[in-house]
């Protein structure tokens, strides 16, 4: 199971009218540990800017990511917020437990029908709480191939 943490980096970052202003853009990577976290949002930001500082790692709540077909135009993520109901076999009292899901996607309505292929084949009956876009300029998922990092390539 991934572990995911949100990371703010600030840097320089050129403008479109090609004045250089100080921003602060939030990442997230899959890490064991905020030291790995850090040291991974590190690594992958030193190949964008050399002048740089991590200002903020902190763990998040989401359970899945739903890369979705990348490259084809999805350059946002959403975040999904679903309601998972099941039943109490002893009480018969319906049970929500709510799971947070990232979602690539171009718009909201791609993000709604991204996650609804993402779900294709769940058994479990749930509910779509809220769809949200995040400020989130770039994941990076964990390495386990020894290849490069499942990464998106947003900004």
């Amino acid at each position: 199971m991934a572990n995911w943490f949100e990371c703010k980096v600030r840097y320089d970052k050129t403008m479109e009218n090609g004045a250089i202003k100080k921003v602060t853009d939030p990442y997230l990577v899959d890490a064991l540990s905020f030291t790995e976290a850090e040291s991974r949002i590190t690594d992958e930001v030193s190949h964008m800017s050399s002048d740089f500082s991590v200002t903020a790692v902190k763990r998040t709540k989401i359970s899945e990511i739903f890369w979705a077909n990348w490259g084809v135009g999805d350059d946002k993520w959403y975040l999904v917020k679903v309601a998972f109901i099941t039943l109490d076999e002893k009480t018969a009292v319906e049970k929500r437990s709510v799971s947070q899901i990232l979602v690539a996607a171009s718009d909201f309505k791609t993000a709604l029908d991204n996650f609804l292929e993402g779900m294709k084949g769940t058994m479990a009956d749930y509910d779509i709480v809220s769809i949200s876009e995040t400020q989130l300029m770039d994941v990076f998922g964990a390495d386990l191939s020894g290849d490069s990092d499942k990464t998106t390539a947003n900004a």
